[in-house]
């Protein structure tokens, strides 16, 4: 039950629950199911946002163009609209969606081919984004009379009890959560943000992964910059201006690390739920908006506090393991008998090099070599004691003087964690463990 408590999605739920409870006590009317289907139907649009961005912050990056990106996308279908009346409204989604695609690949191309950092590339689109919203409209509003009637009703048409703004974030969660849990694209996204080098070893190509996930998240911006048009009628410059910064927050909030390879669709989608409600309560008590900037910062800064010690007493536990690995394994090094030579070439023929050689611990030393490739930091707790025959040690011939040198491996890794049959390292010179 506690571990269950310590769960970053249950202690959302809690607080989300806590905190509709304690507006109700006041404002009955608060938790009816008109009054809750308008707070989701409000939150949408920042669910759509938090899942493409999540699918960014897990590969160890960001991006501050979502809103920005909305705001053109949403333009544009306004403008179409505008121009074409006729044309039917799901071709302008897929086109929004196709653009916002396009505006996401810039992102992704710059981050990837051009190996710049990824917080300065979507802070520059970020204000380009803007800028040609202005160049494309010289500032002019379109507001609700120059839009038709089927344009703005999409996201208010109701199916199944739900309007069709909630029904989309709903099939937005589904997509990501089958991407992210069942596609090795999505499982890129992890193993990228957790450990890029350990990504290449496993034939990942980490630009890449990230050029797909700013890919992702331009897509859903375009997604959301037609229903945020269609729902609020009304499309300018400054749409959606700061929104960003909520997106990030709902990500955070979530449980999702800013150091990438942590987060969960579930955790993003509470973490946008609980920055909605507390939007939504917030004016019914009668908090000054100033006062709502506040407090979403200071929960913003708890969440990534929160996240930061959760993490870093992880990092503790692992580390204690390693080490009490490392003394296991060097008592079994030193209870070795290494002065009694092999009998037989046949005896030996298992160990050569490139074959499977178990410790008598029961370990594989060529998992040992597989971890030490892919996690370079455990190099020193676990190198020490791995160590491998080598024929024709000494001059001796094939079998005969098959034996272990004492206390000197003949067979080491490097300091970059690659295998050095006659005990040098890719500089050259002999390095001892």
């Amino acid at each position: 039950m506690i571990k269950l408590l310590r769960q970053r999605e249950i202690q959302l739920m809690i607080a989300i629950a806590a905190l509709t409870l304690l507006i109700a006590a006041r404002f009955p009317s608060f938790i009816s199911p008109a009054s809750l289907g308008n707070v989701y139907a409000d939150t949408s649009i920042l669910i759509i946002l938090a899942l493409g961005q999540m699918a960014v912050i897990l590969t160890r990056c960001v991006d501050l163009s979502t809103a920005a990106t909305l705001a053109l996308t949403g333009m544009v279908a306004a403008m179409l609209n505008n121009a074409f009346p006729g044309l039917p409204i799901p071709v302008i989604v897929l086109i929004a969606i196709a653009l916002g695609a396009a505006l996401g690949a810039v992102n992704g191309l710059l981050v990837w081919k051009l190996d710049m950092p990824p917080i300065v590339v979507t802070l520059g689109t970020m204000t380009v984004y803007r800028g040609v919203i202005f160049l494309l409209t010289n500032g002019k509003w379109i507001n609700a009379h120059e839009m038709t009637d089927a344009f703005k009703a999409l996201p208010r048409d109701h199916l199944f009890g739900l309007s069709l703004l909630s029904l989309s974030s709903l099939v937005v969660i589904a997509i990501i959560t089958v991407m992210l849990g069942r596609t090795t694209t999505g499982r890129a996204f992890y193993a990228v943000g957790g450990n890029a080098n350990a990504a290449i070893y496993a034939g990942i190509d980490p630009g890449r992964t990230r050029f797909i996930a700013f890919i992702v998240a331009g897509a859903l911006s375009g997604l959301a910059g037609y229903l945020w048009i269609a729902r609020y009628a009304v499309a300018y410059v400054d749409i959606a201006l700061g929104f960003e910064l909520d997106v990030v927050a709902a990500c955070v909030i979530g449980g999702v690390s800013i150091a990438g390879g942590i987060g969960s669709v579930a955790g993003a989608v509470l973490g946008a739920l609980f920055l909605g409600v507390i939007k939504n309560a917030l004016p019914v008590i009668n908090i000054s908006p100033f006062w709502q900037l506040a407090i979403s910062g200071a929960v913003i800064i708890l969440a990534v506090a929160f996240n930061a010690r959760a993490e870093r007493k992880k990092g503790r536990v692992i580390l204690k393991a390693r080490r009490s690995s490392h003394e296991h394994c060097c008592r079994n090094h030193d209870a070795t008998d290494y002065s009694r030579p092999a009998e037989n070439a046949g005896a030996t023929s298992g160990q050569e090099l490139g074959k499977p050689v178990v410790r008598r611990d029961g370990g594989d030393l060529h998992r040992q070599f597989l971890r030490l490739a892919l996690f370079p930091r455990s190099l020193e707790p676990v190198g020490r004691h791995l160590q491998l025959h080598r024929k024709g040690d000494r001059g001796a011939g094939a079998g005969a003087g098959d034996h272990f040198r004492r206390n000197r491996p003949v067979c080491r890794l490097d300091h970059r964690g690659r295998l050095d049959a006659d005990g040098r390292s890719a500089q050259g010179g002999r390095r001892s463990l």
